[in-house]
């Protein structure tokens, strides 16, 4: 039988993040409501508990001198963001219903057309878009300067953004969530305390927000803390995104199916690439493919630098130059691997931490602001004069409210979309065409899924078709590295956690898979094991490894990539 990176789990396990507050009451750093995470949900929290604090000065009173802080572990609000990203503003007009400040929303306009295409190495066939990807009256944004964006107005309403500070722990005593502990600073390669050595502290908090994003670090310890998986696994995928600045503007949105992709259900490929004009000078174009894939030499960075060398593509970057460059993976389990709960004492979960994307539809930022907004509003609800928080079923108003709202309504419509896939690209396409007609009643049953590194791995030579890096159409994983503004020091302690001696297909599958290069194969003991080298200073916590077989956990704060218009 050949390997399944399920079968060698790293040396983590869920409780190492779980831990109760251990600073000295007098040196708690103590706030009204902690939100950890500055991308859409959180931000889109803070603001509206900034609204609330407004209208309700004797509540916002009663949380003290830090009614609301956001912790971020990049280096500023936006460091971390990578999307497409085409939004659908629905939830942001409702969060700003009212106030002038959506007039000032920093965007590319209104999608101004769109085109999507059955590609094959030759050809690009321009279909008709499928309802779940029409994209008229949505906007076009970077969403790393949307995140940025969003925290100057979470500031202006009273929030405390603390960047650079990495969210470690999750403070939890007699079965309520009472904040997080944050990372130590300034420690050597082995653990050791360096000159600069600051350790990390306790902010404890009435009501703790979970705003992570993928693969959240928290997130994952607090749904195995309370039991709150879902029916079905969480599932992810990677997409690799680059910015061009481009001599021709693009005058419409570009999505496209099929190759680099292989069809067969063996090979496990499912994805597609965008393409979006930012503006008259600038494209987005990525490549997002789904983590269960079985070829050990698949790689997401390496199909996108393939799809570029399509005639299509060529067209469009024809004497421009790259600019910027990222990677990230994306949640795409769906409805079926929600959470059971989004609440648990003391806690509410958000946005793409709670696993509230739309595949089929490409979206997930307007779900992150909707749920950022109710949580803020079921948080104040709690914190009133004569409520509690942290007793069961205080926050409970939350999970009812996301639940009868559009966003659960639009994901149960997709529910078996992502999994149908899983039989082929043919049979997929057939069964998504089924279920967009009858709004997802057809099938009647529900699809099944399995975790992504459930899969027994394959060796085809994939990797012979990705081009050779030129430099200008085509380029490498350590140049890319470089242009994402990675700031993780080279003697930090490692924060990747994975088995180090595994069999040679799940060590290849390693190398091949991660965009940064941060796996190489080490010694071999003769009988088909390997040790893996990880270089974890080249890591941009994309997420994948937690994907396939490793664990990613936070660096040192401030760590990472730079991302600014990606």
């Amino acid at each position: 039988m050949s390997p399944r990176p399920l079968d060698f789990p790293p040396p983590f396990d869920p409780s190492e993040a779980i831990a109760i507050p251990t600073d000295p009451p007098d040196e708690r750093i103590q706030v009204g409501v902690c939100v950890v995470g500055a991308g859409p949900a959180g931000l889109a929290c803070a603001i509206r508990l900034g609204q609330l604090m407004e209208e309700d000065e004797a509540t916002a009173e009663r949380l003290g001198e830090v009614p609301v802080a956001v912790i971020e572990k990049g280096k500023q609000p936006g460091s971390h963001l990578l999307s497409g990203a085409v939004v659908n503003p629905r939830a942001l007009r409702t969060l700003f219903r009212g106030r002038p400040e959506l007039d000032e929303l920093p965007s590319y306009g209104e999608v101004p057309g769109e085109g999507v295409y059955l590609m094959t190495k030759s050809n690009a066939i321009r279909i008709p878009p499928p309802p779940t990807m029409r994209n008229h009256g949505n906007v076009i944004v970077s969403v790393a300067e949307l995140g940025r964006w969003l925290a100057g107005k979470a500031e202006a309403g009273g929030a405390m953004l603390l960047p650079e500070t990495a969210a470690q722990k999750l403070l939890v005593d007699h079965g309520v969530v009472r904040g997080i502990r944050t990372g130590d600073k300034g420690r050597g390669r082995n653990g050791e305390e360096l000159p600069n050595f600051e350790p990390g502290s306790d902010i404890t908090a009435r009501v703790t927000v979970l705003a992570e994003g993928t693969a959240g670090h928290l997130t994952g310890a607090a749904v195995d803390r309370f039991g709150l998986e879902g029916a079905h696994p969480q599932l992810w995928a990677l997409g690799v995104k680059e910015v061009w600045r481009v001599p021709k503007p693009l005058r419409q949105i570009v999505h496209t199916m099929g190759w680099p992709l292989r069809k067969r259900a063996r090979y496990g490929e499912f994805g597609g690439s965008f393409i979006y004009p930012m503006g008259d000078d600038l494209v987005s174009l990525g490549f997002v493919a789904g983590l269960e894939y079985r070829d050990a030499e698949f790689s997401v960075h390496d199909v996108l630098q393939e799809f570029k060398t399509h005639k299509l593509v060529r067209k469009i970057l024809d004497g421009g130059e790259r600019v910027a460059w990222g990677a990230k993976t994306i949640t795409e389990g769906g409805y079926q691997a929600l959470p059971t709960r989004f609440t648990a004492p003391g806690l509410l979960l958000a946005g793409e931490s709670a696993g509230l994307v739309n595949v089929p539809t490409l979206k997930g930022i307007h779900y992150a602001v909707e749920s950022g907004r109710l949580a803020a509003e079921a948080a104040w609800r709690a914190l009133r004069r004569g409520e509690n928080p942290g007793r069961i079923g205080a926050l409970d108003s939350y999970d009812d409210e996301l639940r009868s709202s559009y966003v659960m309504r639009d994901l149960r419509e997709v529910r078996n979309m992502r999994q149908a896939f899983d039989k082929g690209f043919f049979f997929g396409g057939a069964y998504a065409s089924a279920m967009t007609v009858t709004k997802g009643r057809f099938p009647p049953k529900e699809f099944r899924s399995e975790p992504n590194g459930a899969h027994e791995l394959i060796r085809t030579d994939r990797a012979k078709s990705y081009p050779k890096p030129d430099g200008k159409l085509t380029f490498d994983k350590l140049s890319s590295v470089f242009l994402s503004g990675n700031k993780t020091r080279d003697d930090q302690p490692n924060h990747i956690r994975i088995r180090r001696d595994v069999p040679l297909r799940v060590a290849e599958l390693w190398v091949s898979m991660c965009p940064a290069q941060v796996y190489e194969l080490g010694e071999s003991d003769g009988e088909g094991t390997v040790t893996v080298q990880v270089n974890a200073s080249n890591c941009v916590q994309c997420g994948a490894i937690t994907a396939k077989g490793g664990r990613l956990t936070p660096p040192e704060g401030g760590s990472g990539p730079e991302y600014t218009n990606t």
